[in-house]
């Protein structure tokens, strides 16, 4: 019965093997990605009976095998008409709420403000193929339907709720609360609602919000470290993704909630594509959106990242400001939350992140994990234990608080010490506020002795060079005189 028993088991083994690797593989050959949700296994006199459980296909999609679309032709199977394909991707507009034409709205319902800065904004996001003064010179009309916000000439949702009047929520869209809501909570109370247009209404927003300079204070250093509380483009990148990806069918508004230490962000709607650490690690591109007409006119005017980078873009700015990186909540259904954090939560995160400038992105993203007190992966935390990151036995680990003891040790930590690139654009800036120009053996003099005893002559010339190409073409800071004698200034 024992040697019976183990047979079983070992066929039972083999069994779970061989369906998982055929999930596997029907995963590695649909695009979008598809498998089967479970598969389950019966046995019965007759015989093993296997049951596939196939989601439906996403809406708007038509999913292949192999780069390769079928459809059934009678009771054979061939390649699908083109006539279906267009069909299947139909689907998308009629099922999506923003793509809808509102009637008897017309240009005179939109803000000329943000009008005038929608224009501004898809010349940026256009300046490499089409010329700014060709932009300028096209109607209201022409420019709303080359950058795909209205559809047939029509005022679309998406339109009216990027650039809409404060009015036209109430004249078309009355039933539905379009707007988005500032609280301010600790020992300061405050509230305020934002409407259309929204293109405006986040920037307006965002000036509520207290972004003050805060210190750190790296271990056996004298200088502080400042960085400001929160980073203007992940707030941004945050606020315009809760507009993005809101379900404004469930006619809710979308929060923002300021405390003393953190943001949160948070909008009606389920995370539509995946999971928010498939995006952390740039490991994912979105195939679909909740609203695609919406994003696609989002992307349009420079708004959003199109490509799903957004998420990982906060998680590394937040990680070289040597804070807590974001958090993504999905425990309530039908709603995604954000926290943003903008105080220090483990003191020995920030000073290990303020040393070891050289760890990889997914060692931070451990130790952050790991500071919040959630889990790791068992091999994972070997490896760090190893590395003398992270202390104690799990599940109570902690970051290792590894600060230079020695004399000799601070002494050659504080000379060989680097800043990031926005410190020393910082000190150019300061220098020319200060004397109006400045020769390219002042900005050595200034920023070659911040640079470290670790960088040989030679590189901290090429760091200078880079440093102040950047600040050119980021238009910071301009170029006068010859070559040899050329006069920075801002």
């Amino acid at each position: 019965m024992h040697g019976s028993s183990l047979a079983s088991k070992t066929r039972c083994t083999k069994l779970s093997e061989h369906l998982n690797q055929l999930k596997a593989q029907i995963a590695q050959s649909t695009e979008p990605t598809s498998s089967f949700r479970s598969i389950r296994v019966v046995d019965t006199v007759q015989g093993r009976v296997i049951l596939f459980e196939i989601p439906p296909a996403p809406k708007g999609l038509p999913v292949s095998w192999h780069g390769h679309w079928y459809g059934r032709h009678g009771e054979s199977l061939s390649p699908l008409e083109i006539g279906k394909i267009e069909k299947i991707r139909s689907q998308t507009i009629a099922t999506d709420w923003t793509a809808e034409i509102i009637p008897g709205a017309t240009v005179a319902d939109l803000d000329k403000e943000a009008l005038a800065h929608a224009r501004a904004a898809f010349a940026t996001a256009h300046a490499n193929r089409i010329d700014e003064k060709e932009v300028e010179a096209w109607s209201d009309k022409e420019f709303l339907a080359k950058a795909h916000i209205t559809r047939d000439g029509g005022i679309t949702r998406a339109c009216l709720l990027l650039l809409g009047s404060p009015e036209s929520a109430f004249n078309y869209l009355p039933a539905y609360m379009l707007e988005i809501t500032w609280k301010l909570v600790g020992q300061e109370q405050a509230y305020e609602h934002f409407g259309l247009p929204f293109l405006l209404s986040t920037t307006t927003l965002y000036q509520r919000i207290r972004n003050v300079q805060i210190r750190l204070m790296p271990a056996n250093q004298l200088l502080p470290q400042e960085v400001a509380k929160y980073d203007e483009k992940s707030v941004f990148e945050a606020m315009h993704n809760c507009i993005a990806h809101q379900d404004y069918t469930q006619r809710g508004r979308i929060v923002i909630t300021e405390y003393p230490d953190k943001l949160t962000f948070e909008n009606l709607g389920s995370f539509f594509d995946g999971e928010p650490d498939d995006y952390v690690l740039r490991n994912r591109t979105p195939r679909q959106y909740r609203n695609p007409f919406l994003v696609s006119a989002m992307k349009e005017l420079n708004m959003i990242d199109y490509m799903g980078y957004g998420i990982n873009k906060m998680n590394h700015v937040q990680a070289k400001r040597y804070l807590p990186l974001p958090d993504y909540d999905l425990s309530e259904p039908g709603g995604v939350k954000l926290t943003m954090y903008g105080e220090v939560v483990d003191p020995a995160y920030t000073q290990m992140l303020l040393q070891r400038t050289d760890l990889e992105f997914e060692d931070v993203l451990a130790l952050d994990r790991v500071q919040k007190g959630l889990r790791i992966p068992r091999d994972e935390a070997r490896r760090l234990h190893k590395e003398n990151l992270i202390e104690g036995r799990s599940p109570h680990l902690s970051v290792a608080a590894q600060v230079a003891a020695a004399t000799n040790q601070q002494v050659s930590y504080i000379r060989n010490r680097t800043f990031n690139d926005e410190y020393y654009m910082k000190q150019i800036v300061t220098y020319l506020e200060s004397f109006g120009k400045a020769t390219r053996r002042d900005i050595n003099e200034l920023i070659k002795p911040e640079l470290g005893d670790n960088l040989s002559d030679e590189q901290k010339n090429r760091k200078v060079h880079n440093l102040l190409s950047k600040m050119r073409i980021n238009d910071m800071i301009h170029s006068h005189g010859s070559r040899r004698d050329t006069i920075w200034t801002l």
